[in-house]
């Protein structure tokens, strides 16, 4: 479970979904299911997920000189929780 969610995705947005609809946004493992994800929050800060949304993010390509590169391809995880269920460290 700990090599499912790489760490938590905090942004203005994220911080707006938050307060408003208790969803939480993390950066996972690419490999990693919804079903993966699911049982790894539950397990790690013992709440009920209602639901889990993923998005398979390209990485931004970059010039630096004459060389063009990529950078890191990446899958975000937004999870709903119950209504009564939070996470402490947001």
């Amino acid at each position: 479970m700990y090599n499912v969610i790489i760490r938590a995705h905090v942004t203005e947005k994220a911080t707006h979904l938050v307060e408003r609809r208790n969803m939480y946004t993390f950066l996972v493992n690419k490999d990693s299911t919804k079903t993966d994800i699911r049982q790894a929050v539950e397990e790690l800060w013992n709440v009920r997920v209602v639901s889990v949304k993923t998005v398979s993010r390209v990485g931004k390509p970059r010039r630096h000189k004459m060389r063009e590169t990529t950078g890191p391809d990446t899958k975000k995880a937004i999870v709903v929780l119950h209504s009564e269920d939070r996470i402490a460290f947001f």
